[in-house]
């Protein structure tokens, strides 16, 4: 998250280490954006396991535009800084429902 006063990204408090995508969205807040930082395995195709690190950049439709302007500013900062592969640009949490097939379809 990035704090407002000071403008440094800074890691949430909350949770640092989810086990499902279905417990990332419980924690997602409905009106601030977030960058999360994701190594999610699963199997392609063929049969191989892949473990992509991406960034998922939740930027929900209900946040005011200043906050939404700082956001989108530091993006590829945080994604410069984390050394991602890709980033999703995520709405809402039922977007994350897709992110499975998003990542093997890569």
């Amino acid at each position: 998250m990035i704090d407002k006063n000071t403008h440094e990204i800074r890691q949430d408090e909350d949770k640092t280490v989810y086990k499902s995508l279905e417990e990332l969205a419980e924690d997602l807040p409905d009106h601030s954006p977030r960058y999360v930082l994701l190594s999610y395995p699963l199997t392609m195709a063929d049969g191989r396991t892949s473990v992509p690190y991406v960034m998922l950049y939740y930027l929900p439709d209900t946040c005011n535009a200043a906050v939404r302007m700082l956001y989108a500013g530091a993006k590829e900062l945080m994604r410069n800084t984390s050394e991602v592969g890709r980033i999703f640009d995520i709405e809402s949490v039922d977007d994350l429902e897709q992110l499975p097939t998003r990542l093997a379809s890569e």
